[in-house]
């Protein structure tokens, strides 16, 4: 019997190359025969229609921002709304319908919030309008608005550089989960809520995609958390629930302090100035302008070179022994002697802290900070923003000095009284400034 089987064996390679090549035959029959079966053409997009559509960069086009505020505090801010949101895609949310003759000239669409009383709100001596704030990232997702990348969320009296926005959230893909902010300046404040939640007033940005997840849970989520007293403080929680952590980008400024805010802004750090808030607590920018006016005279400078306002640059000048610090758009310090640079990067102590009182925490900052000397003759020559130009060759600034006090000078500072500074439109190489490296600022000087 294995005899008759082993005689069998040689006909199976035969029969099976013989399979395998009607196999090989049939096939190349249907792919030269029949033709595919028929896809409606709107499933299958021309190859270069989807490269073109992906390639397609952030403008501020993309970008829809949901703005908090009330029929009580319109009136009073509606100038901050109109100095930056001409320029960008915007929508305003009120508790009730504005009076009938206040003019809306100049301002974002308006809408109504829905109701929200059926939300509970427990914390003691709160808001219960937080909750409406809150539920606008939800509302303003349901509008179904076309083409937005990311929401950007803020008050009323958040002022925001939207230029800025768009360069920075183009480092992000939107097509991905990112919670995009930044926390108080005020060490209190982050104990308080949270270091690692982006704080409301600043404003902060959520990706569509992520957008579109948290507005379809956020009802059944603001249940959970009637205890906490701000609506960031719930978005925050909403978000964690998601398993979604904090961006950080330092250019968001809630602005918890008070006061002269001269020493923030000469020493802001080397990244685009995204927002700021708490303008109502804050002196104007500029001596001898009313707060509105200030505002005004910073975004002359703002609209013509905006990636580069606030940017702080120092130079030395080794033959008359000074020391220049460049706050682009906003002013120059002028020292004497030749200061090295670590010690000029921290913000001078010319504001106050949020909270009032004689508890020493209350002054612990974020940030470092040094002495502003209390005698205005210890103190550098200041030069403020008088006006700003550009044309073809580039941008050019000019400063005028500040007197403060009866100081007497000897020097090279004795007679200047004049800054002009030359520089290039700066732009963002964004593959630079994804990396580690900060994108390089050049200024040239002459001095009158």
């Amino acid at each position: 019997m294995n005899h008759s089987l082993n005689q069998g064996l040689p006909m199976v390679p035969s029969t099976l190359k013989t399979l395998l090549l009607l196999a090989a035959v049939f096939i190349l029959y249907l792919l030269l025969h029949v033709p595919p079966p028929h896809v409606p053409q709107l499933l299958l997009p021309e190859p270069h229609e989807v490269k073109a559509a992906a390639a397609l960069p952030t403008s501020s086009h993309h970008l829809l921002f949901a703005i908090a505020s009330s029929t009580g505090s319109l009136s009073r801010r509606a100038p901050y709304l109109r100095l930056w949101s001409t320029s960008a895609r915007a929508i305003l949310f009120l508790d009730s319908p504005p009076p009938p003759d206040f003019s809306l000239a100049a301002l974002p669409p308006i809408t109504v919030s829905s109701d929200t009383s059926r939300f509970p709100y427990t914390f003691l001596h709160g808001l219960p309008s937080a909750v409406r704030l809150a539920r606008i990232a939800k509302e303003v997702v349901d509008r179904n608005e076309s083409d937005v990348r990311w929401f950007i969320f803020g008050d009323d009296d958040t002022i925001f550089f939207v230029d800025n926005l768009v360069r920075t959230l183009s480092k992000y893909d939107h097509d991905r989960w990112f919670y995009v902010g930044s926390n108080s300046e005020s060490y209190e404040q982050n104990e308080l809520s949270s270091f690692d939640m982006a704080f409301g007033g600043g404003g902060f940005a959520l990706s569509h995609s992520l957008a579109k997840v948290l507005a379809g849970v956020l009802d059944s989520c603001l249940m959970r958390y009637s205890h906490l007293f701000g609506s960031d403080a719930r978005i925050f929680s909403c978000l964690a629930e998601l398993g979604v952590g904090l961006t950080h980008e330092p250019g968001f400024h809630q602005v918890d302090i008070r006061g002269n805010l001269f020493g923030m802004l000469s020493a802001h750090p080397l990244s685009p100035l995204l927002s700021l808030h708490h303008l109502d607590r804050v002196d104007p920018f500029f001596p001898n302008m009313s707060k509105s006016r200030a505002l005004e005279h910073l975004f002359k400078a703002v609209n013509i070179d905006p990636a580069r306002i606030l940017q702080q640059t120092v130079c030395y000048d080794r033959l008359n022994l000074l020391t220049i610090s460049v706050a682009w758009g906003f002013s120059i310090q002028v020292f004497e002697g030749n200061l090295l640079l670590p010690d000029l990067l921290p913000l001078q102590r010319t504001f106050a802290p949020w909270r009032r009182g004689k508890n020493i925490g209350l002054s612990h900052y974020m940030f470092n900070t040094r002495e502003y000397p209390k005698d205005p003759c210890k103190r550098a020559a200041v030069f403020f923003l008088q006006s700003v130009g550009s044309n073809d060759d580039g941008v050019w600034s000019n400063y005028t000095r500040n007197v403060v006090g009866n100081c007497e000078q000897t020097g090279a500072i004795k007679n200047l009284e004049q800054i002009r500074v030359f520089s290039q439109k700066l732009k963002f190489d964004i593959e630079q400034y994804e990396g580690s490296s900060p994108p390089v600022l050049q200024h040239s000087f002459s001095i009158q």
